[in-house]
């Protein structure tokens, strides 16, 4: 090979291997660029507030059992009107008290073996007096003392008072503007950590809100919407991922 045709494709290689030089660093300046764009950071912010309850619900059974349809419904009849008297005595309104219908039940016999039979052998009425109030604190107590009624011979079954916040609603969007605060301060913490800053919201998503008896540490993924404490936390989760510059 002639020493000019050497020297031709040394040249040729040397520019070759220059293009390539430089588009490897072109493009790796717009890589770095592109993912010097992108750069964001992720945070969760959470917010956590003691409410108190503002409305309560509790009912109480009455039953009786009876060999007849009729004498079962005559002490039903009875000791329902009792029962409502009873609440009135303790002062509350007629008006937040609820009488439900009458549900009855047909008792069968059993045979020798305790296998039930189609024989009749009585019936069971049952029916409930519910109380809707905002005196929480007046409710609680009457339910845990209104079992005394039993000293006057009517069987009552009295459930657990149910306790609720119903401004919930206004409170849940509140919630979330201050989990979304604490989200972006400590962004701006992580950020100033390495001389960045954030910038605009790329993404943002609500967390399941947690509704807790007070001073509870329960948590659940499908979230808890506590009914049996008068007061309760309300825990709101927000997760944003922050442009960072």
């Amino acid at each position: 090979m002639s020493e000019e045709k050497k020297s031709l494709l040394s040249n040729a290689g040397l520019a070759l291997a220059v293009g390539l030089v430089l588009s490897s660093i072109v493009l790796g300046w717009a890589y770095t660029s592109k993912k010097s764009g992108d750069e964001a950071v992720t945070v969760t912010g959470s917010a956590k507030k003691r409410i108190k309850s503002d409305m309560v619900m509790w009912s109480a059974g009455v039953s009786h059992q009876a060999s007849t349809l009729a004498e079962a419904y005559k002490v039903l009849t009875e000791n329902v009107p009792r029962i409502k008297q009873y609440l009135l005595g303790k002062g509350i309104p007629e008006d937040q008290i609820t009488i439900s219908s009458i549900s009855t039940t047909a008792l069968h016999s059993r045979d020798a073996d305790g296998n039930e039979t189609s024989e009749i052998s009585g019936y069971s009425l049952q029916q409930y007096v519910e109380v809707k109030s905002p005196d929480v604190e007046r409710i609680g107590t009457i339910a845990r003392e209104a079992t005394e009624l039993l000293n006057q011979g009517i069987l009552i079954e009295s459930s657990a008072p149910r306790y609720y916040y119903t401004q919930l609603g206004d409170l849940k969007v509140e919630m979330l503007g201050e989990a979304a605060k604490d989200a972006k301060t400590r962004a701006e913490q992580i950020a100033s950590s390495t001389g960045n800053k954030i910038g605009a919201v790329r993404s943002a998503k609500m967390g399941v809100m947690q509704i807790t008896a007070a001073d509870s540490t329960e948590v659940s993924d499908s979230g808890i919407s506590d009914t049996s404490s008068v007061f309760k936390d309300i825990t709101a989760v927000v997760n944003i991922s922050f442009a960072v510059s």
